[in-house]
C-alpha cells in the first residue's frame, strides 16, 4: 500500500497520525540511532525530512542514515529543488498557495521534474498554506512571501480550496517552524469540514496538549518539529 492510501485509510477509520519533521541542517547524525529509538516507542507514523534551507547540502548523508535506522516511511518536505533526494520513500511536492510568488507556486516545481520523473519517489502533490504564527519564519523569508492572518479565515478556507479544487492530494496548514502560536483549532476544524483531501497541520505545537487539541479539532497529520530539536524528552509524552 502506498503512503497516500495509508493517509487515506487512516482518515477513513479515524486514525491519526504523528510525523516527525528532522531539520538536515540540524539533526545530530551522531545521534540518530538514539533519537530514533524514542521515535519508535512514540506513536510517531511517518518522518519528514527537511527545512527552508540546506546550506551544508546534507540532505543524501541524513535521509541514507536515517533509512537505515527507521521502518517508518521517510517523506521529504524540501525547501527547494535542491533538497531531493530518491533514497527517501516520498515526496511532498509543494506549491506554497498563501502567497504569490510563482517561484514557489510553479518554478521550483518544473525544476524538480527532471529530478522526480524517472525516480521511485512517490509524489504526493500539496497545496501549503502559511499562516500567521506570530513569528517571521524562514519560509517566509526564503519565499518572500507574507502568511495569512489567523483573523482571515474565510481567506485560509478558500485558499485551501482551491488547493483541492486544482487537484492537490493533501492541504497542509503551516504556522511556521518556531511558531509562538499553533493554527487555531478554530481553523482547523473548518478548513476540515470543509475538505474531502486529509489535512496535515503544524508550526508551535509543543506539548502533548496542543498536539491533542490538533488532532480533536481535525488534523488527520500533525507535524512537530521545533518541539523535539529543544527538548527530545518530549518522546516521553507521546509513547505508545
Amino acid at each position: 500500500m502506498s503512503i497516500y492510501q495509508n493517509i487515506l485509510l487512516a482518515k477513513k477509520e479515524g486514525k491519526k497520525l504523528l510525523a516527525v519533521l528532522i531539520d538536515p541542517e540540524k539533526i545530530d547524525l551522531e545521534n540518530i540511532a538514539a533519537f530514533f529509538e524514542k521515535v519508535h516507542q512514540s506513536i510517531a507514523t511517518h518522518i519528514f525530512i527537511g527545512g527552508s534551507t540546506d546550506i551544508n547540502n546534507q540532505i543524501e548523508n541524513v535521509v541514507s542514515e536515517i533509512k537505515k535506522t527507521t521502518h517508518l516511511p521517510v517523506v521529504l518536505f524540501p525547501g527547494d529543488v535542491s533538497q531531493i533526494s530518491e533514497k527517501a520513500d516520498g515526496i511532498l511536492f509543494l506549491s506554497l498557495l498563501s502567497g504569490r510568488n510563482p517561484e514557489y507556486l510553479i518554478e521550483q516545481q518544473i525544476k524538480a521534474v527532471p529530478l522526480l520523473k524517472n525516480s521511485s519517489l512517490e509524489i504526493l502533490p500539496t497545496g501549503y498554506v502559511l499562516i500567521d504564527g506570530q513569528k517571521e519564519t524562514a519560509t517566509q523569508r526564503v519565499s518572500n512571501t507574507k502568511p495569512i492572518a489567523q483573523e482571515d479565515v474565510e481567506l485560509i478556507l478558500n485558499t485551501s480550496l482551491a488547493g483541492e479544487f486544482s487537484g492537490k492530494k493533501l492541504i497542509y496548514l503551516e504556522a511556521g517552524s518556531g511558531a509562538t502560536v499553533p493554527v487555531d483549532a478554530s481553523i482547523v476544524t473548518i478548513v476540515e469540514n470543509s475538505l474531502e483531501i486529509p489535512l496535515i497541520v503544524g508550526g508551535g505545537i509543543r506539548s502533548k496538549k496542543q498536539l491533542d487539541i490538533a488532532f480533536d479539532a481535525g488534523a488527520d497529520i500533525v507535524v512537530i518539529g521545533t518541539a523535539f530539536e529543544d527538548d527530545e524528552t518530549f518522546f516521553e509524552d507521546l509513547k505508545k
